[in-house]
């Protein structure tokens, strides 16, 4: 069991910043790939970023690329989110997930087992 505890989301203006932290339960941290998901209001949840175990492979949805950065602290149990230049269609809950699949780099929902309780990112135009 792992529980995901996200926190960082807030209010910023166009073209600003803010980052992201999702702190993990438990002492296996380094045994799960971690990813960070958004959902808008009316919208589906869709993907946003993956690290593997280790935090040297990552991949992001085309629509965040160059603009956010995942990383992770296996020391700290923590997963993160970097995101600059965000613009109003940044706006979402965010969710940090898990999965201990063999293959790390996922990108669809059902492949992730736990999902934190999401964080509201409210970027103003």
């Amino acid at each position: 069991q792992v529980q995901l505890v996200e926190s960082g989301g807030g209010l910023v203006q166009a073209g600003g910043s803010l980052r992201l932290s999702c702190a993990a339960s438990g002492r296996t941290f380094g045994n799960y790939a971690m990813g960070w998901f958004r959902q808008a209001p009316g919208k589906e949840r869709e993907f946003v970023a993956t690290i593997n175990r280790g935090g040297d492979r990552t991949y992001y949805a085309d629509s965040v690329k160059g603009r956010f950065t995942i990383s992770r602290d296996n020391t700290k149990n923590t997963v993160y989110l970097q995101m600059n230049s965000l613009k109003p269609e940044d706006t979402a809950v965010y969710y940090c997930a898990s999965h201990s699949r063999l293959l790390p780099i996922r990108i669809q929902i059902s492949d992730y087992d736990y999902w934190g309780q999401g964080t509201q990112v409210t970027v103003s135009s």
